[in-house]
């Protein structure tokens, strides 16, 4: 069950008239600065403008050290920050707010025991906390969390240095400096210590792109914050992490200097060589995380070499494979993975019914019955995005770590509002790119060609090249490998009509590219196996 929701009304904070949200419990929460009151009914009764003050609920205490955080007078009197006490137990904290004329505009007041806070005045009208105080620029300035958290590191620093506080946590830490950004920008540092949090973290990146390049640094914290260090006695670690903070750089730029020992560390990559030596010695095999295109024109053997892998890598990892087979079921799927280890057609039914049911069973049983294959189960027409979220489901949930997706073009020419195929190929490829660098899995894609103009077409053996890909080059951009099949049907020779050659157009990962292997299939068997060059004769003859 979730928190029932009260009435909605003028958040103390903020100032806005009606995002402040009560729950049954007691508490509220303002949606607008992000805000959470514990108490609101009582909370909402002390929040009273700063000008009554006739009316004595303003709250006013003495200066004095707080123990407890081991904050000193002399610190607490820079502030300007009172408490009040009960004998001699401090049950509140009154933190003073100035508009940037130096007016005393807001309180935000703390009750100790059960930690409780409320505001008084016009707090959306003030400067951050401890403004006022630093209003002529210079070398640094310090931006914390929390008023507690500022007077510590002020404190700690020697009471040297400039130290700030924003007014609402870290959701609002963005919104206070950027409201803050002409004050700030007159230091020539900007020194960010905030939370040791997630919160924290994210607030210092989003603070910290708001500044020019190399204007802010980032404390590293291994407390929870600054006020921490100072209860603990740790003021040199303190100090310390200050100067060693490090200037902000946006996600994914580093300086290779920083790698250190991580430069030797690899990171893991499954590896799975092919069943032919000559794609082995031009790529070093396949690896997860990366996105393999295999491309031809009709009728090339497509169908037989990703059927040759997908048992490969069933007989050689302990991996599951997800299989999305666009133009067929998924018993022609389970047939095509038995086909390879039976050494026989078994996709085509009149040689399936050859053998009896106890010998297709013992094929079953070595393939499909390892409970490693996933196949989609498809019917009619499916968006990209439907698809997108098949594959990162048998990534994540069925722990794929090879997925074949057969074929792109098919995809994109059976999605209803397609009007322009290139664009839809360079989205479809775009995301399929973020979900392998997302996922970690091996894709191996398979994808049409375009027809060639001239007389001579692919099915007669012509060569390919990245330009003959099918509607975009985002196939070859965002691809690591890119590997042509050709096979000349029409020719007279029935060797040379029966063997594919393998080119590899694009290797991100070794860079050697060209012909890597020639495979000759078997009629009876359905297998492609690595035969030597047959056509090195006519090829001298030239």
């Amino acid at each position: 069950m979730g928190e029932a929701w009260g009435e909605r009304g003028e958040c103390p904070e903020c100032g806005s008239s009606d995002g402040n949200v009560e729950h049954s419990d007691g508490h509220s929460y303002c949606f607008v600065c992000d805000t959470r009151f514990n108490d609101s009914v009582v909370e909402k009764a002390k929040v009273v403008p700063m000008s009554e003050k006739s009316s004595g609920v303003q709250s006013n205490g003495v200066v004095a050290d707080i123990p407890d955080r081991k904050i000193s007078r002399d610190t607490a009197k820079k502030y300007g920050v009172e408490v009040k006490r009960t004998g001699s137990m401090i049950t509140h904290h009154i933190y003073k707010y100035f508009d940037k004329d130096g007016n005393h505009v807001a309180n935000k007041v703390r009750e100790t025991q059960n930690k409780r806070f409320w505001s008084e005045g016009n707090l959306s009208s003030s400067v951050l906390f401890g403004q006022n105080l630093f209003n002529q620029g210079g070398k640094y300035i310090t931006v914390c969390e929390g008023e507690i958290d500022a007077m510590s590191a002020y404190q700690m620093l020697g009471s040297k240095w400039p130290v700030i506080s924003i007014k609402n946590g870290a959701n609002s830490a963005e919104d206070n400096c950027k409201k803050a950004l002409q004050y700030l920008s007159k230091f020539e540092t900007i020194v960010i210590c905030f939370d040791n949090d997630k919160q924290g973290r994210e607030a210092s990146k989003k603070v910290a792109q708001l500044f020019e390049p190399n204007q802010c640094k980032i404390v590293s914290l291994e407390l929870k914050d600054a006020n921490e260090y100072l209860k603990t006695g740790q003021k040199e670690k303190f100090t310390q992490a200050w100067w060693n903070s490090k200037e902000y750089t946006p996600a994914g730029i580093i300086n290779l200097a920083d790698l250190g020992d991580s430069l030797f560390e690899e990171d893991y990559c499954e590896t799975c060589l092919y069943p032919w030596s000559g794609m082995n010695d031009k790529t070093y095999g396949m690896r997860t995380g990366e996105l393999i295109c295999f491309t031809s024109g009709a009728g090339m053997g497509k169908s037989s070499i990703i059927r040759e892998l997908m048992h490969h890598i069933m007989s050689n990892t302990e991996d599951n494979i997800g299989v999305l087979a666009m133009e067929e079921n998924t018993k022609n799927t389970a047939f095509n993975i038995m086909s390879v280890e039976a050494n026989a057609r078994l996709y085509i039914r009149e040689i399936r019914e050859q053998f009896s049911k106890e010998q297709l069973q013992g094929w079953a049983d070595k393939t499909i019955g390892s409970g490693r294959f996933f196949a989609f189960d498809h019917f009619g027409s499916i968006s990209n995005d439907e698809i997108l979220d098949r594959v990162r489901y048998m990534a994540k949930a069925l722990d794929c770590k090879w997925v074949f997706l057969d074929h792109l073009s098919i995809l994109v020419s059976g999605q209803e509002d397609n009007g322009d195929e290139r664009k839809s190929i360079d989205i479809l490829m775009t995301k399929l790119r973020s979900l392998v660098e997302e996922t970690g899995i091996g894709l191996l894609l398979v994808s049409h060609l375009r027809r060639p103009t001239g007389d001579r077409g692919h099915e007669d053996g012509r060569e390919v090249s990245l330009s003959h890909l099918r509607g975009s080059a985002s196939i070859a951009h965002l691809s690591d490998s890119v590997v042509a099949l050709e096979r000349n049907q029409q020719a007279e020779d029935d060797i040379e009509a029966n063997t594919t050659t393998l080119r590899i157009l694009k290797n991100r990962y070794t860079g050697d590219t060209g012909v890597a292997c020639h495979l000759h299939y078997d009629k009876n068997t359905g297998r492609m196996t690595q035969v030597d060059n047959p056509f090195m004769e006519n090829d001298d003859a030239i």
